[in-house]
């Protein structure tokens, strides 16, 4: 009986430190046009010694290979990180995510021309 709680312990505490040091995601959540927006930081698999001189390999704690996941009324997007210098950018070419002032975060979407969707913090 003893060996057994003794284990279990050892099984909680062990869950405790792997709680403690793995990488937990990073989220926010605005008001976009009317909608909720959330945005999930992904952590993604980087080589960073292939990358040019000039490019940032870090920024905000994210590196090249990251990146988020919108989720906005119905429309789940996932957008690599850009190479861009600055505040981390996300795109996919069509949608790009920015944040470099939290109370206005920079939402746009590109359907022959630009369309910019206005975000507040929730």
């Amino acid at each position: 009986m003893l060996n057994s709680v003794a284990k279990g312990l050892g099984l909680a505490m062990l869950l405790v430190c792997w709680l403690l040091v793995s990488p937990q995601p990073s989220w926010a959540d605005w008001m976009c046009d009317g909608d909720r927006l959330s945005v999930e930081i992904t952590r993604g698999a980087v080589d960073v010694t292939g990358l040019a001189d000039g490019i940032p390999n870090s920024a905000a704690g994210t590196l090249p290979g990251d990146g988020v996941l919108v989720r906005w009324g119905d429309l789940v997007l996932q957008l690599p990180r850009t190479n861009n210098a600055g505040a981390p950018s996300y795109t996919d070419g069509r949608w790009w995510w920015r944040v470099v002032d939290a109370s206005e975060p920079e939402f746009f979407e590109r359907r022959g021309t630009v369309i910019h969707h206005q975000c507040e913090p929730v």
